[in-house]
């Protein structure tokens, strides 16, 4: 949950431009005639707008050693490209979905999320080559010809939409059009271009089959940003890893020299990389959420799952149904937090069944319970509170159909009684976590290390996962692995 509102995207100019330049281009990586409507300047033009807003929305991660190490492997791989000339431009962004993605004209971003599940330099030399060639090969720039062919709302293809809609919000405009989805041929050819590029630089081509090993055992989905996990937007063809390691055999038995992993160096450079969300847009600790940045904090159903987004904290039960969600009311209206209560709800259609103002843990609120009707939902019911906290208006508040409201009301109304202040001593006390190194000793396992020296927290799953095992195989006696702790 974000304290301000984020501008939104202005790429879609860029490309309706090159919209007007529509011809069968050459793609440099294959020698072949493809549909494309972008010149290689428009190609640049639109990664180096692009490039702007992902720095703006997602920001950098603030660590200058790890940025230079990425960037040295990138261009390393870059210089040997059939496009050598483009101005290269590569990043870890902060986000901890577990992603990579490119833009036209050669902008290439890793998410820290990503760097947290690699464990190699050998995978993340395959990781890179990989974007790369989607840049090389001109994909993303078809994707987006084909998007503007269709006449597609680019600006309205959001990667994931977990905001309820239940005031009539107009559909945010988002980071989607930059995750646009490749197909099967364009993932395969990416694979063959990547593990080429890696192995012609000196690193080992099985970098890139057991980082898809790894990468493949997670699910979809989408961080707190909306960024989606790379199985949402890479898909994974049950042929791919099988596949490729015929093309990583061929190229390991046509090397000149010895091809290099180099795991110690990699696990250096990631150890202290912070894991999951950012503190200074809130962090989930269980059921609770706690923003140090806005001094509160407040539990969530305990069982429900929790997503939060810049513009909301959304918590939802198994099998869905009902909803609790946080938001930040934008520029309150009223005298008293009825009144405010009232112009938020604007035209929603929903009618005060009962309410008054009170008190929350010694926040002014107001308390009420709305009835109506809402599109795709029907009857509804929307027990919602608005506290006043650190001159800002939040609204918390449960919505479900009439039918679910009792269940519900229960849930809500144990929300809103834990939504408390946070002093600055407390703001000050929450850290993020952060990657560990750790020797594995013998009889550790994955449920060992993450109640022991992980301190629970994460699940025994992730840790197995982000080191590149199967969840079902224990570590080894001496293997150098990462846990995930709290930063001391």
């Amino acid at each position: 949950m974000s304290q301000c509102p984020r501008k939104r995207a202005r790429v879609a100019g860029v490309v309706v431009a090159a919209g007007l330049a529509v011809s069968c281009a050459t793609n440099p990586a294959t020698g072949k005639k493809e549909f494309n409507l972008m010149s290689e300047a428009q190609e640049v033009a639109l990664g180096k707008e692009s490039d702007a807003q992902v720095r703006q929305e997602m920001g950098v991660v603030n660590d200058p050693a790890l940025q230079r190490y990425v960037d040295g492997v990138a261009r390393r791989l870059a210089s040997g490209t059939e496009r050598p000339s483009l101005p290269w431009t590569f990043a870890v962004v902060d986000s901890p979905a577990v992603n990579a993605f490119a833009l036209p004209g050669g902008y290439v971003y890793l998410t820290r999320g990503i760097l947290a599940h690699l464990n190699s330099e050998a995978e993340l030399a395959g990781v890179l080559g990989h974007e790369i060639a989607h840049v090389t090969a001109r994909h993303s720039a078809a994707q987006y010809s084909k998007q503007t062919a269709s006449s597609v709302g680019l600006l309205l293809s959001q990667i994931f939409v977990p905001e309820l809609r239940p005031f009539g919000q107009a559909a945010e405009q988002g980071l989607g059009l930059l995750f646009l989805k490749f197909g099967r041929d364009d993932e395969l050819q990416a694979d063959d271009l990547g593990a080429g590029y890696a192995t012609a630089q000196g690193w080992d081509p099985q970098g890139v089959s057991s980082m898809l090993e790894t990468l493949g055992r997670l699910s979809e989905g989408t961080d707190r940003k909306g960024v989606p996990n790379w199985l949402s937007t890479h898909p994974m063809p049950a042929d791919r890893i099988a596949r490729l390691d015929q093309r990583v055999a061929a190229l390991r038995s046509q090397a000149t020299r010895e091809l290099s992993v180099n795991r110690a160096a990699y696990l250096q450079h990631v150890d202290g990389l912070m894991f999951g969300d950012n503190p200074r847009e809130g962090v989930l600790r269980g059921n609770a959420f706690l923003h140090p940045d806005m001094k509160f904090r407040l539990e969530f159903p305990q069982g429900w799952q929790v997503q939060n987004t810049p513009q909301q904290v959304v918590a939802q039960p198994q099998g869905g149904g009902a909803y609790v969600f946080l938001q930040l009311v934008s520029q309150p209206q009223g005298r008293s937090l009825q009144e405010v209560a009232a112009a938020d709800l604007g035209q929603s259609g929903l009618q005060l069944v009962e309410g008054g103002e009170t008190r929350v843990n010694g926040l002014p609120a107001f308390v009420g319970t709305f009835r109506g009707q809402l599109q795709n939902m029907g009857d509804v019911v929307l027990r919602s509170a608005w506290i006043s906290h650190n001159n800002q208006v939040f609204r918390l508040a449960g919505l479900s159909s009439a039918s679910a409201y009792r269940q519900l009301q229960q849930a809500v109304d144990a929300s809103v009684r834990s939504f408390q202040p946070l002093s600055a001593g407390e703001a000050d006390r929450i850290r993020p976590n952060v990657i560990e190194l750790y020797t594995a000793r013998s009889g550790d396992t994955w449920q060992s290390l993450a109640s022991g020296p992980g301190h629970s927290t994460v699940k025994p799953d992730t840790l197995a996962v982000i080191n590149g095992y199967p969840v079902q195989e224990r570590p080894q006696a001496g293997d150098r692995l990462k846990i995930v702790v709290e930063q001391r």
